[in-house]
């Protein structure tokens, strides 16, 4: 008898089984946002992990969550996209966070600083060092979540028509750069203009502007800033390690499932981690490339470091007197490079100059 119950029970629980799954795929929340990106579909591994982040989420909740990444502009000026997230005209978006330092400086944390952290030691900050207790209190202010998606590691110094041997040479230069970067040379004479991606190669080449970062090789060449500014330097130190952020509507965020919520955490670390690797993939051989076409890889005069060490300095504590935000986070984060900076000397530095130098030796 208890053996005909059992095999009777067994059954009847493989027929509501049977049942279970699709009831549940039946009643699965259908969510649908969309995702405002800084980038033009051209390049492949910022927009493309933007993509990536949107299709991976998708898989990992059966196609319950979607979201549609859509290029700089195309819904929302590159401009608007904190505002556009803040105000839940679109739900999420794909930036860097220094291009929103107008409405706060200490959105400058998020991203990276000048003569900052690395991209290892800024998700070390950020995931262990109370760097995105500090983050969340302050995008809270605008009704946002953050999220890091993605590092594009230490840029390069830009495309110049003139070589920089000093720090004379910086007066009444204008550059494309924007960010903190561009208040520090600001303090150096530079005259900082803030053009979209898509008029620097016409401004240089007609001379608007003596000088332009971007990014690096891999994105760099695709622009053609080779062709009418040979001059390239590295390093970029107002940026050496540029994080980048998805701001997501905390109402929006809040509606959430929990297993959509996981998804899109998941996704965007893994995306961290997938940008920065393929950046560091592609970048060799882009600068091969570049510096074949006629290229000159030069690098800053140390006068000219020094220089724009002490200005961000100054330039940091004259911030946090005047910002509240920056003020909070500025002495933790101070602290935080120190230590990491103490503990990379140790190992990472060491090992690295000399690896570098014997497998590049000729």
């Amino acid at each position: 008898m208890q053996r005909r119950g059992f095999l009777k029970q067994a059954g009847a629980a493989a027929a509501l089984g049977g049942l279970a799954a699709p009831a549940l795929a039946q009643t699965r929340q259908q969510v649908k946002w969309r995702m405002s990106t800084s980038w033009p579909k051209s390049l492949d591994t910022i927009h493309g992990s933007a993509e990536e982040m949107c299709k991976r989420i998708s898989e990992l909740t059966e196609g319950g969550f979607e979201i549609r990444a859509f290029a700089g502009g195309e819904i929302v000026p590159p401009g608007q996209n904190m505002d556009a997230v803040s105000n839940n005209t679109v739900e999420c978006n794909h930036v860097l966070s220094s291009f929103f330092i107008g409405k706060n400086t200490a959105l400058a944390f998020d991203a990276g600083m000048a003569f900052g952290l690395s991209a290892r030691q800024h998700n070390a900050w950020v995931q262990y060092g109370g760097g995105m207790a500090a983050l969340r209190k302050l995008y809270a202010q605008y009704g946002i979540v953050n999220f890091v998606c993605g590092n594009v590691g230490v840029q390069m110094g830009g495309w110049y028509r003139k070589e920089i041997k000093s720090v004379a040479d910086l007066k009444g230069l204008k550059m494309r750069i924007g960010g903190l970067g561009g208040m520090v040379l600001q303090k150096l004479g530079v005259v900082p203009q803030q053009i979209p991606t898509a008029d620097i190669y016409p401004a240089l080449e007609k001379g608007t502007i003596d000088a332009a970062e971007w990014i690096g090789p891999y994105d760099d060449e695709k622009l053609g800033l080779n062709k009418v500014a040979k001059n390239y330097y590295a390093p970029g130190w107002w940026e050496g390690s540029a994080s980048i952020t998805t701001m997501v509507n905390a109402k929006a965020w809040e509606a959430l499932p929990p297993l959509y919520k996981a998804a899109f955490e998941c996704a965007a670390n893994e995306q961290t981690m997938k940008m920065l690797a393929k950046y560091d993939a592609r970048n060799p051989d882009a600068l091969k490339k570049l510096l074949g076409q006629g290229a000159k890889l030069r690098y800053f005069p140390k006068d000219v470091m020094d220089a724009a060490f002490k200005s961000s300095m100054e330039l940091f504590d004259e911030l946090a007197e005047k910002n509240p935000d920056f003020k909070a986070i500025y002495p933790g984060w101070k602290s935080f490079q120190r230590d990491e900076a103490s503990w990379f000397k140790v190992a990472d530095n060491y090992l690295d100059h000399y690896t570098f130098a014997a497998v590049t030796r000729k």
